[in-house]
């Protein structure tokens, strides 16, 4: 089926916040026309909402934006939790948007496939600036490879990693294994090379993931394991040895296991400071936390006198949790963890009772999201502007898929 020229339209709007994730808020901008859209839209027809797929995404809006509401009310930042609260806002008619647009089955295809396509992109361009010190995001002068993000925005391989199942999956339905396979050892040489080790955890669970969806018994699971752990060390090894940045990178996070409190805090960034930090701001404010986005303003009341983000920053120390888990309990409280883990059995339950068709269809969406939330990692803060787009797209496509849908955007 062919999308009209107003449904291709809003493809693109959708996968244009994608495109625009490198270029700062450049990225806000279809995301407020897609919720103009469906404001306008929804007070030309408001029974357009009765939908199962729209109260899910209004559900998904509520259990990330209620909790900033409560915390705001007694923020120790009341400006800048209120400023996050009200901005936060463009979420729910975009939802709205997100469902309308990927309505058809056309259009769903097209918005992988062009994924995949930019990303695909991306990770050329991150090998390319590894091979030749330049790449469209400007020259290597990092201690790590940037590619289409920059230097000075230090957030390829994460992203890479989490969204690496949107390319590796239309690969392998287009193609076959054998090209979906080098697609995944392109993706995990540029996230390798990325050098961010959180960017590594989140694409050994893509791939532990993606090992299991695609092997038709346990014993091809364990023989695929074997030869992506193989081809693993053959790519640390050879990057160990061709690049310096990256074998300081691999050595920082070997200081782990040096038996040391310093070896730690060195192979984590001196993050261990942060947790604890944020774990007493949770426990001093445990109903609904120190308020959304007054993380940094807090901080100084929490932290240990020897923090060593103290001492990089006297005024503020760390600006976010670095965990997803502990920027919710430390900035929205229980109240906040409740909604976040509410949505998140919703969501299991929805995904269990489709067909095995259906959850292929939402395969590479459902990865992107388990390696963007796996809790034994480093994140960025999901309540800013960048990753939280990120989520809200990721997670909003992933609703978009579901049965039933009625036709929109003629």
């Amino acid at each position: 089926m062919h999308l009209s020229p107003r449904q291709l339209a809003a493809v693109l709007c959708l996968w244009s916040v994608l495109f625009l994730l490198p270029f700062g808020r450049a990225a806000e901008l279809p995301i407020v026309i897609g919720a103009l859209y469906a404001i306008e839209a929804c007070v030309r027809d408001p029974a357009r909402l009765r939908g199962a797929q729209y109260r899910l995404a209004f559900l998904a809006f509520a259990a990330y934006w209620l909790p900033e509401l409560v915390s705001a009310f007694d923020s120790v930042a009341p400006r800048k939790s209120w400023t996050e609260v009200a901005t936060d806002l463009r979420y729910l008619p975009f939802a709205v948007f997100t469902v309308d647009a990927l309505v058809l089955a056309a259009a769903r295809r097209q918005l992988a496939w062009w994924s995949a396509l930019l990303l695909l992109f991306w990770i050329l361009d991150a090998l390319a600036q590894s091979a030749f010190g330049v790449g469209f995001g400007g020259a290597l002068e990092s201690d790590r490879v940037s590619g289409i993000f920059g230097d000075d925005n230090l957030k390829l391989g994460p992203v890479l990693a989490v969204l690496a199942p949107i390319t590796v999956l239309v690969a392998l339905d287009r193609y076959g294994r054998a090209f979906a396979l080098a697609i995944w050892a392109l993706a995990a040489l540029a996230v390798l090379l990325a050098g961010a080790r959180g960017g590594w955890i989140s694409f050994a669970v893509v791939t532990l993931a993606l090992l299991w969806r695609v092997a038709a018994s346990p014993q091809r699971f364990v023989g695929g394991l074997l030869l992506a752990g193989v081809a693993a060390a053959a790519a640390i090894g050879t990057s160990y040895q061709l690049s310096e940045r990256f074998a300081a990178r691999v050595d920082r996070t070997l200081a782990a296991f040096d038996g040391t409190r310093g070896g730690l805090e060195t192979a984590l960034a001196y993050r261990a400071s942060i947790w604890q930090t944020a774990l007493d701001m949770s426990l001093a404010h445990p109903f609904n936390g120190v308020g959304v986005r007054a993380f940094r303003h807090d901080y100084l009341d929490h932290a240990a006198a020897d923090d060593q983000w103290l001492a990089l920053n006297p005024e503020q120390g760390a600006f976010h949790a670095h965990h997803w888990v502990l920027e919710v309990a430390s900035e929205t409280g229980a109240f906040g963890l409740a909604c976040w883990f509410a949505l998140w059995i919703v969501l299991w339950r929805h995904w269990r009772a489709l067909a095995r068709e259906q959850r292929h269809g939402v395969a590479a969406y459902s990865i992107a999201l388990l390696a963007m939330l796996f809790p034994l990692n480093t994140h960025f803060a999901f309540y800013s502007s960048f990753w939280s787009n990120l989520y809200f797209w990721l997670l909003l496509v992933w609703i978009a898929q579901l049965p039933p849908a009625r036709e929109r955007l003629p």
